[in-house]
C-alpha cells in the first residue's frame, strides 16, 4: 500500500521507513508527490495535530496519508516542551540544536532525581475513504545535564534510556528503534492496522 508521510523530515521518513517497509508500506514524502503545505498545528494534543497533518496531505494527494506528532515532555516542566518541540522558544533563528540547548538551560534548576521525561509519539493514518487509524507510543527515561552521542535527531543526545545506560544518540539506530517512541506508536498501530485489514496478516 502507498502511502504519504505528511511530512518534509526525511530524517522521519528514515526512521518510520525502517519499521513500515515489513508492513507492505511503501512510504513516500509529499514532496516527492509535488506537495508542499505546511499544516497549521492548531490541536492541544499530540492527537489531534496528528490527525490535523494527516487529513490534510490526504486530501492534499488523494492517497492515505501517515502523520506522526511527536515531542519530548519533561514532567518537572509540566510537560513541557510537549506539542510544542519542534517550535520551542517560538523562535525561527532556533535549529534542532538551540532548543536542545534551551532545554537545558530551563531545566538547569531541576535536581537530578526529579528529570524524569518522555518521549510521546501519535501516529495517524487517514484515508480517502474516511478511516482513521491512531495509536499513540510512549518511552521514558531523564533529562541529562550535558548533550552526548553524535546518532539520532533532535532531542536524543538529552534523553536517558536507563535500560541502556546511555542516551538514545549514544545508541545504533536499530537499538534505538527497538526501544522509540515511534516504534512503540508504530507497533500499536500495525495491530489497529491488521484489524482494520490494511495490513498484511
Amino acid at each position: 500500500m502507498k502511502v504519504v508521510l505528511a511530512s518534509k523530515n526525511k530524517h522521519k521518513l528514515v526512521e518510520i521507513s525502517k519499521i513500515t517497509e515489513k508492513f507492505g508500506i511503501e512510504l513516500v514524502l509529499q514532496s516527492e508527490l509535488g506537495v508542499d503545505i505546511d499544516v497549521e498545528e492548531t490541536g492541544s494534543t499530540f492527537e489531534e495535530n496528528s490527525f490535523q497533518k494527516a487529513e490534510a496531505v490526504m486530501k492534499a494527494t488523494g492517497l492515505p496519508a501517515l502523520a506522526d506528532d511527536s515531542g519530548i515532555a519533561v514532567d518537572a516542566l509540566g510537560g513541557e516542551p510537549g506539542i510544542y518541540s519542534a517550535r520551542y522558544g517560538f523562535d525561527e533563528s532556533l535549529d534542532d540544536w538551540g532548543r536542545v540547548l534551551l532545554l537545558l538551560k530551563n531545566a538547569e534548576h531541576i535536581p537530578d532525581e526529579q528529570r524524569q521525561a518522555q518521549f510521546v509519539c501519535v501516529i495517524t493514518l487517514v484515508t480517502p475513504e474516511g478511516q482513521t487509524i491512531q495509536a499513540r507510543g510512549e518511552v521514558h527515561g531523564f533529562l541529562t545535564r550535558e548533550p552526548a552521542g553524535e546518532g539520532g535527531f533532535g532531542y536524543d543526545p538529552i534523553f536517558y534510556y536507563p535500560p541502556y545506560g546511555k542516551t538514545l544518540a549514544e545508541v545504533s539506530p536499530e537499538m534505538k528503534n527497538a526501544v522509540s517512541h515511534r516504534a512503540n506508536a508504530l507497533k500499536l498501530f500495525y495491530e489497529k492496522m491488521k484489524e482494520a485489514g490494511y495490513a498484511d496478516q
